[in-house]
Formats: C-alpha cells, structure tokens, sequence
C-alpha cells in the first residue's frame, strides 16, 4: 500500500492522520490470567506460538492532524504504551493497558472523548542515523515511576514474511477496548506493511508494577522474549464505533 495512497473507502470518518516512525516492541510471553480480566466483551486473546504475549511499544509520531487539523502542542511527540493481542469476531487486534503520552491535554482528550486509556507522563525520545546503523532511545517518568528502552540496529531494513514472528507483533489494523457503558468499541487503523530493522543490540530498564500494576511486575524481573524494530509509515486512525460483545 503505498504511502500516498492511505484512503481506505468503507472505513468510516478519518480521526487522525500521522506518521507513526521507529516502533520498537518489546514483547513478553506471560499466562493467559494474567490477561483475561482485561479483555472487553466478546473478545479472545490471540495466541503466539501458543502463548499470549504483551508487548511495550514506544514510537514516534510526526506531523499528527486531528480531525485533518495540526493542533499545537500536538503535532510531534513520543507515545509508550503496552497491549496485548485479542481476536473479536475472528478477526486479530490489539487492546491497550496503558498508553503513555507528554501532554496533559492530549491524554485527558483521549480518555474523555474516545476512552482509551491514556496517562501524562514525563518522556525523551532521540533517533539518530551514522555509519550505516540507526539507534532508538525513549525514556519515560510517570512520578516514581519510569522505564527507559534503548535499541541500535543496521540501517538495512527488510520486510519480514506474513508468517513471521515480526509480523506477528506489528501488523494489525483493528483495535479494540471497552467503553464506559461496558460495550466493545473498535477502530481502525490503516497502513502499509512495515520493513524492520536488524538488531544488533538493545537495552531495558522498566517499573513494571509502578507504571502498570502488579499483575505486569514480571516485566521488570526479565527480558523480553523477542523485540522487533520497525520503520513505520504514514498512517489512518478511523473513528471508533461500538456495540455489546
């Protein structure tokens, strides 16, 4: 799907366009009870390799418009948040624990008007591009609380086959969470596949219980299980709609 090229004709009214760039997921195999109690009605958890994973994702957005409008203050910044994988109504997708923003505003719009559960935090994030590799670094303080997530690569990215484990963590376009009736919302997003960058090495440091409750304190006391670097792209947020399980 090439990037200028982002309409998808059935999808419903466009939120939000951006480029999401330099995702780096973390992703950790954990039980399933750890994870049932999150799930919106009618959902599943989805399954990797046998096992349910979550994932931290920190990435960039760049030249966000909302409503086809650049607010200030809204337009470049980081985003860390974690999720895990669900199937709702046979198809896969994503829902969020956390997501983690540096605006105040944004956060609280985010979970006033389209209730996704978003949180102020305190956040750095720097890439940067030399002698033929690239390297990613995003820091994240929420009062006592922090996490700092730092990956270097070889700028040679390639796109991973459909039955990879890549492609597993970074492609889904639906995603799903509960509304405060306790009805499934959903909404989509739209993108092209995304190359991913060969690791050479990473480093984590994260307050699991702090920043997201005890049931994830194991996200401090090992290393994630795979962690995948990807380019990114432009992408196409559509609004969310809802119903009961």
């Amino acid at each position: 799907m090439p990037e200028t090229d982002l309409a998808a004709p059935g999808l419903g009214k466009v939120f939000l366009t951006a480029g999401w760039r330099h995702l780096l997921l973390l992703n950790y195999a954990t039980d399933p009870g750890v994870l049932e109690p999150l799930l919106p009605p009618g959902c599943e958890l989805d399954f990797y390799e046998g096992r349910p994973y979550v994932s931290l994702v920190a990435f960039q957005f760049k030249d966000t418009k909302v409503l086809g409008v650049k607010w200030p203050g809204f337009i470049n910044f980081p985003e860390v948040n974690l999720r895990f994988y669900v199937r709702y109504r046979g198809e896969r997708g994503v829902c969020f624990v956390r997501e983690h923003v540096p605006s105040r505003l944004l956060a609280w719009i985010a979970r006033t008007i389209y209730h996704e559960p978003y949180k102020k935090a305190v956040m750095t994030e720097a890439v940067t591009a030399e002698a033929g590799g690239i390297a990613a670094a995003y820091h994240l303080k929420d009062g006592r609380h922090g996490l700092s997530l730092k990956v270097r690569a070889r700028n040679q990215p390639t796109m991973p086959p459909e039955n990879s484990m890549e492609h597993f963590f970074k492609e889904h376009e639906l995603g799903v969470g509960t509304g405060p009736a306790g009805d499934t919302l959903t909404y989509r997003v739209h993108h092209p596949h995304w190359r991913v960058f060969p690791i050479e090495t990473f480093t984590v440091s994260i307050d699991g219980a702090g920043l997201y409750g005890e049931r994830f304190a194991f996200l401090s006391g090992r290393p994630p299980d795979s962690v995948v670097f990807a380019e990114g792209s432009q992408i196409v947020v559509y609004g969310k709609g809802g119903r009961r399980g």
